[in-house]
């Protein structure tokens, strides 16, 4: 193997960088030539190739987003699409593929490596729903995003007795609202996987008026059964004691400069997969087991869901009162 290529695809996650950074420093010191490909799979069917050395990721590390950009694929999910991908790394002579991104982004890697093209995959995705590892390139950071703002609230929400409900990003999971809420010390916290009625969130924030409290937080993920809106409407009509107060973070919690703790995980997991594609390995991630990186099957990866335990859910209960 002497020419690897890798790439980021579907949501930008703060950390990519610091991935690609590890993935070329660590090609370049095995005498390989990389190719970045921009914009994902849209960029591998354009043909979008530039080549990396040490010089093109210098001064990234520290950077969110990705210097590859990214981009969604429809026309990736066809056969005849992928085959149009692996005519483009043929062109290119490109022998290897690392592809950094969430589910969506691993099946099309499990795609490739179905044609017989060596790839590995590297788990980046803020909502954590990644089966496989325990923590995905981004999760940190955007949780520490969300940390501060609701710090933040908390100041202007106990100075004037408010409620403030705060809408947090997690389409199908809810990890980031859950553990946000734990630790941002919420008296509700709503996920898709823990149906909570609109009666139950007016309880909450009413029990933390009566029991005097100066104000309530309810962390609410974006994934729910009804929008933010639907449930301030409802406290207008069923007043909690409180004035109520939406905030809906969006995709601030996507950027900014990576955590340590993803800096480093983005580093690891960007050396071992070229250590990976190098011994021959193909059609498999590199995940966080515990403390050490190990790889996990890309075919199980792209057919699970990561679940939440109950127990968080009972913490979350319990610390709310």
């Amino acid at each position: 193997m002497k020419t690897i290529a890798v790439m980021t695809s579907g949501g930008d996650a703060p950390g990519m960088n610091a991935a690609i950074r590890a993935v070329v420093r660590t090609a370049v010191d095995k005498d390989l030539k990389v190719y970045g490909i921009r914009r994902g799979y849209t960029g591998l069917l354009a043909g979008d190739f530039e080549s990396l050395t040490n010089r093109e990721v210098s001064g990234i590390l520290q950077r969110g987003g990705t210097i590859l950009q990214t981009a969604r694929n429809q026309e990736f999910r066809t056969q005849d699409g992928q085959k149009r991908g692996l005519r483009r790394l043929n062109k290119y002579d490109v022998q290897g593929l690392i592809v950094i991104g969430g589910d969506g982004s691993l099946a099309g890697a499990q795609a490739l490596h179905n044609l017989k093209f060596p790839v590995i995959g590297i788990p980046a995705s803020i909502d954590n729903d990644i089966w496989g590892t325990n923590m995905s390139i981004g999760v940190d950071t955007a949780l520490n995003t969300i940390l501060d703002a609701i710090d933040k609230l908390r100041d202007t929400a106990s100075s004037h007795e408010r409620a403030f409900l705060i809408e947090a990003m997690g389409r199908n999971c809810g990890y980031l609202a859950l553990m946000s809420g734990i630790l941002g010390g919420a008296e509700i916290i709503v996920t898709p996987e823990h149906s909570v009625s609109l009666e139950q969130i007016a309880q909450a924030l009413d029990d933390a008026y009566t029991r005097g409290k100066s104000h309530a937080i309810a962390v609410i993920s974006e994934g729910t059964s009804y929008k933010l809106h639907q449930v301030a409407e409802y406290l207008e009509q069923h007043p909690c004691g409180f004035e109520v107060r939406m905030t809906i973070l969006g995709h601030v919690q996507r950027g900014g400069s990576p955590s340590a703790f993803d800096r480093l995980l983005a580093t690891r997991m960007g050396v071992n997969a070229v250590e990976q594609l190098l011994e021959g390995e193909s059609g498999k991630m590199v995940g966080l087991n515990g403390r050490q990186i190990s790889l996990v099957e890309l075919s199980e990866v792209v057919n699970n869901k990561r679940s939440i335990g109950d127990g968080y859910f009972e913490m979350a209960e319990v610390l709310s009162r």
